[in-house]
């Protein structure tokens, strides 16, 4: 197999699990709700009031809580483990072909190399 043909098979495969794997996930429904109104564009603006009063800067909130944290990991984990297990699988080999379309319009994929220079330090 040469070069371009070994990265466009990684392409389409990694858009494919990043879509059954981690976005038809737990990540679904932290993503659903109320997205703020900023005027700025950078959401230096927006602000979150807990329940102690405390005014946080958008940018310091976080998202989701460990639990949460956790929960989603698990899911990503299960769900990895299950496409790499079961690729051959006729009903997954259904399922990667129902998203496959939607999963192709996402851009090109590039190497990470902050996770190959990790290795090194």
């Amino acid at each position: 197999m040469n070069e371009d043909d070994k990265k466009r098979i990684a392409a389409r495969l990694a858009r494919i699990m990043a879509m059954l794997c981690v976005r038809n996930t737990q990540l679904e429904m932290l993503h659903s709700g109320l997205t703020p109104v900023t005027r700025t564009g950078d959401y230096s603006d927006v602000f979150v009031e807990d329940a102690d009063g405390r005014r946080i800067p958008w940018s310091d909130v976080s998202r989701f809580d460990d639990a949460e944290m956790r929960a989603l990991m698990q899911d990503i984990v299960k769900r990895l483990y299950t496409f790499h297990l079961e690729a051959s699988d006729p009903k997954l080999q259904a399922t990667i072909e129902r998203w496959m379309g939607a999963a192709m319009k996402w851009d090109e994929p590039e190497i990470d190399h902050r996770m190959i220079s990790r290795g090194r330090e």
